[in-house]
């Protein structure tokens, strides 16, 4: 670990960039997710654990794709957009499809019973994944070309370049869409109180359906996102629900910039625990992140509280 610690910040501190951008490109990636666990969190208060598992659907999904349009001779900076609104469409109406059987039934029940239904789905997608493509790890070769600086130290593919530019422009397009538009403004309505909304004429279940839906297809961008830019495979989704998890419980629900702001933080950190303790310590970022903003918060709340008299 010395070493790793002299190499980045003595010998090769050029380095440094290469972990930053690493980090920028892969902290996006998380916040899109993080954030559609944030959405469902905050307006249905269903924990889904099948978040992750959405993401690397998206990811197959858009690997089943990729291919065909490639050999049709299309440009890899044509296809990948076109990939990624077919795989956002396509899993908007897996969502629905899921909320109707599934989480419409658990919606008001206790927080074990979504936690449970949820778990089950993802075993269930898992399989399903493991069935149709197989446990090996799969990416989409884009082709694209990578560039180089600093004497070929710190390496851009294209590809990420792309991805942070979608993710970008997809976050905006979530956040003028939930600011501007009746349907986002009856979600926001139906987050601060459901029975409220009802009153004053939403429809709930409509405003649920659609919520649920809208994170599926967000996970599905993000699913692509990954295909490209990393690895999937159908037993990775536990990874991305932990770091969504980590994600949301540290920026809070209903804080979009906070969002965004710890997923490049987490992708900073896992970087270079990466680097420095080894890639089997990075997922183990996330959860210490957690369990530091956990404690975090708990020592706030004894300096403020009060005796009730």
């Amino acid at each position: 670990m010395l070493d790793n610690l002299q190499l980045l910040f003595v010998w090769a501190p050029v380095m440094n960039i290469q972990m930053i951008l690493d980090g920028v490109f892969v902290g996006a990636v998380f916040a899109l997710s993080a954030y559609g666990l944030a959405l469902v969190w905050g307006v249905m208060n269903v924990k889904n654990l099948a978040q992750g598992d959405f993401v690397i659907m998206g990811g197959y999904i858009a690997f089943a794709l990729y291919h065909p349009l490639h050999s049709s001779g299309m440009p890899p900076w044509l296809i990948i957009p076109i990939v990624l609104v077919i795989v956002m469409v396509s899993m908007f109406f897996f969502g629905t499809v899921v909320y109707r059987l599934i989480i419409k039934r658990v919606i008001d029940q206790d927080m074990f019973t979504s936690l449970l239904a949820t778990f089950g789905l993802s075993l269930l997608l898992q399989q399903v994944m493991n069935l149709i493509w197989g446990p090996e790890v799969q990416i989409i070769d884009s082709e694209l070309p990578i560039l180089t600086a600093f004497d070929s130290f710190v390496t851009i593919p294209v590809v990420k370049i792309l991805s942070l530019i979608m993710a970008s422009a997809l976050a905006v397009a979530v956040v003028v869409f939930m600011k501007t538009s009746r349907t986002g403004q009856a979600i926001r309505a139906t987050a601060q109180d459901p029975r409220a909304a009802r009153v004053l004429g939403i429809d709930t279940d409509r405003v649920y359906s659609f919520t649920f839906s809208l994170n599926a297809a967000i996970c599905g961008a993000a699913g692509v996102l990954v295909a490209m830019i990393w690895v999937i495979q159908p037993f990775y989704g536990i990874v991305y629900s932990v770091r969504s998890f980590a994600i949301v419980t540290a920026a809070g629900l209903g804080n979009l910039p906070a969002v965004i702001g710890t997923g490049f933080g987490l992708g900073l950190i896992e970087q270079y625990t990466g680097i420095i303790m080894g890639a089997e310590y990075q997922v183990a970022a996330a959860v210490v992140m957690l369990l530091g903003v956990l404690i975090w918060r708990q020592i706030q709340m004894r300096r403020h509280r009060q005796v009730v008299r």
